[in-house]
């Protein structure tokens, strides 16, 4: 009995080939991604990118209006994630998009130009996030944001990313789930207790609403659609999760919708707190 459960613990992973049939990639085991460990992964790279990078940077483009920025683009994700899904669920597999493309246009120079262009992405995606970093952690001892010190921190912090990935899919699931947790709680706590301290005000909605034009909403809410990319995340482990035809979809919804539901919260809890001039002149720690 422990014998056969363990050999479907380490059963390797299955993936689509140019043919229509499927072969064995010995790099991915199958069934080593849990559906919590997917949603894990989706909100941790979510919220990192949403909540501390972007918040300032939509309220300078959407004025008082920045919480809707955020609504709509979880409406327009929503229309990419179900293309993902319905990929997912047709071809689960740990090449991500690259894949889905390889599937739509086979092995040609296009599939190579986006697949490329959505590598960029992610370099972009990833350096925003380091930057952020660096920038918040200086602002626990008072240093200058032009200071040296910031990129530095950014490239550690791309470089234990590194190794947490390359240290095997149980340790990136435990890593994760721990600091979604950590997130997650954290910054629940901290956006209920700035509504609760502010008596449930909202003092960036009462700004200049007619300084808000139409053409800074749009940008608004293409700049905050980076707080949903995350969950990409989820398909480029798509044959590593457990019950992929069903989890992966399963996944990028959840972790859709609790982003939904933070990023409102913090939306709320910043405009209660500052005033609109006050967050844009934040707009890279706003949090802070």
């Amino acid at each position: 009995m422990s014998t056969a459960a363990e050999t479907h613990k380490t059963q390797r992973a299955k993936l689509p080939d140019e043919k229509g049939g499927t072969y064995v990639n010995d790099d991915y085991k199958a069934n080593s991604i849990t559906l919590l460990g997917a949603v894990s992964m989706g909100t941790g790279v979510m919220i990192g990118t949403g909540i501390f990078a972007l918040t300032g940077q939509v309220a300078e483009f959407a004025g008082p209006f920045f919480p809707l920025a955020f609504l709509a683009a979880a409406g327009v994700t929503g229309f990419s994630a179900y293309s993902y899904i319905k990929m997912s669920n047709a071809y689960p597999s740990a090449g991500g998009i690259a894949m889905f493309l390889e599937r739509a246009y086979g092995p040609r120079v296009m599939t190579g130009a986006w697949a490329l262009l959505m590598a960029l992405t992610m370099v972009i995606n990833e350096s925003l996030v380091a930057r952020t970093f660096g920038t918040y952690t200086m602002q626990l001892f008072d240093v200058e944001r032009s200071s040296m010190l910031v990129p530095v921190l950014g490239v550690g912090l791309i470089v234990l990313a590194f190794l947490v990935n390359i240290s095997g899919n149980r340790t990136v699931g435990v890593f994760s789930f721990t600091m979604a947790l950590l997130k997650i709680g954290g910054i629940v706590v901290f956006a209920l207790a700035a509504l609760w301290a502010a008596g449930i005000s909202f003092e960036a909605a009462r700004g200049d609403r007619t300084a808000t034009s139409p053409e800074g909403f749009v940008a608004a809410v293409a700049l905050a659609i980076l707080a949903y990319k995350g969950f990409t995340t989820i398909t480029n482990s798509g044959s590593e999760i457990v019950d992929p035809h069903r989890n992966v979809g399963r996944a990028i919804v959840i972790s859709i919708s609790v982003c939904v539901v933070i990023y409102t919260l913090v939306a709320f809890a910043v405009g209660a707190s500052l005033s609109l001039p006050e967050i844009i002149r934040a707009k890279d720690f706003s949090l802070a």
